[in-house]
């Protein structure tokens, strides 16, 4: 744990030296002391642990600086339904074109669909530009990304099984729609009140910090909640934090606070930990083309994609290059299908490594990207 902090903090010294942000420093350094370059560190399951401990708290931190009507738009679904098309056609073609068999294409097209949220919401957290029109454009389209993808990766893994069924479909939309619907007023209306009476308590005057634990206590169970109908982790962690906004509180420590602090510590480790992940090691030279390739077909079918429907939309040009760019990083998303894909021996452990390597070169420069607009922006 002391090593990792350590990494953190290198990484925030690394990412004021070359003017970027400290996703991008902690990410490359995490890199230089992993299996890629010096090995001083693997991706164990503590490793792992902690960094996803890092990505719920993250989400809930941003979720409780966002407003439900703000994000919860039909024009959003758009964006996303336009985003997971484009990458889905673009990845599946690509494939094809390198010479996979239909599974493996489909595996593929599949792992570019998701956008992973909290790459992008940090980075504009970071940059003080989460409650900008396009911020919160990204931010609700990525939450129905989440959806899409769940959809999305159900139905490969059904198509290349041959068991694919309109009935099965149906039901994981059912579930998903549910849970954020049911999450959200169960957290709005019912937590929130339950809170509120906690704060005038005996128990919370005499142990301010008791809401504290009560509130992570809440994001971890919706967190759990989310993998469990087969929504990410961090989805239902935004949720929480999404229900849980604008409630102030008289007795009780802060937890949006106390939620921050955390954050800062075990956030840094996520983003240490996605360069820890990668392995070039295993890249053939056939591979390496194909993740060039990939990469470029990931980056540009969602910019295309979802910064073309922002502009139907009525966005402004700028703002629309910004959702492009924002709905890019893949993230955990993708190396969730490419395990699978790799499980069911569609893909081999070349293309494995390509697809989680792409994950990262996605999530790598997002933030870059994103801060060169906002700054051409003014």
């Amino acid at each position: 744990m002391s090593f990792l902090l350590f990494l953190a903090m290198a990484g925030y010294l690394l990412g004021s030296r070359i003017n970027q942000s400290a996703i991008v420093g902690e990410i490359l350094i995490g890199v230089a002391v992993g299996p890629s370059l010096l090995g001083l560190i693997t991706y164990t399951d503590f490793v792992q642990g902690i960094g996803q401990i890092g990505a719920v708290v993250m989400l809930f931190v941003v979720g409780m600086e966002i407003r439900v009507g703000d994000i919860a738009k039909i024009r959003y679904g758009l964006i996303a339904l336009a985003g997971v098309v484009f990458p889905w056609a673009g990845g599946y073609l690509l494939a094809s074109w390198f010479g996979f068999g239909f599974g493996g294409a489909v595996f593929v097209g599949t792992a570019l669909t998701a956008t992973s949220i909290a790459i992008t919401a940090n980075a504009l957290r970071e940059m003080g530009k989460l409650q900008t029109d396009a911020a919160k454009a990204i931010i609700g389209a990525a939450v129905i990304d989440d959806v899409l993808g769940l959809l999305a990766l159900s139905m490969s893994a059904d198509l290349v099984s041959g068991v694919f069924s309109y009935a099965g479909t149906f039901v994981i939309i059912a579930k998903a729609v549910a849970f954020l619907a049911f999450g959200y007023l169960a957290g709005h209306y019912g937590v929130t009140r339950l809170i509120r009476r906690m704060d005038r308590s005996g128990i919370v005057k005499r142990y301010p910090e008791f809401t504290f634990i009560f509130a992570m206590m809440f994001a971890f169970l919706y967190a759990m909640t989310a993998e469990l109908v087969g929504l990410s982790a961090i989805v239902g962690a935004f949720i929480a934090g999404v229900s849980l906004e604008g409630i102030r509180l008289s007795n009780s420590k802060s937890f949006a606070e106390g939620a921050e602090y955390l954050y800062i510590i075990f956030g840094a480790i996520f983003f240490v930990s996605l360069g820890i992940l990668v392995d070039v090691r295993g890249l053939t030279e056939a591979a390496l083309w194909f993740l060039l390739a990939l990469t470029c077909v990931a980056i540009v079918t969602k910019f295309a994609g979802c910064g073309l429907a922002a502009r139907l939309q009525g966005m402004s040009g700028r703002d629309s290059l910004i959702v492009g760019i924002g709905m890019s990083p893949r993230g955990e998303i993708a190396m969730v299908v490419a395990l699978m894909g790799l499980t069911d021996r569609v893909i081999g452990q070349d293309i494995y490594t390509a697809v989680v390597v792409m994950s990262l070169l996605t999530t790598l420069v997002t933030p870059i990207f994103l801060k060169r607009l906002y700054r051409a922006k003014g």
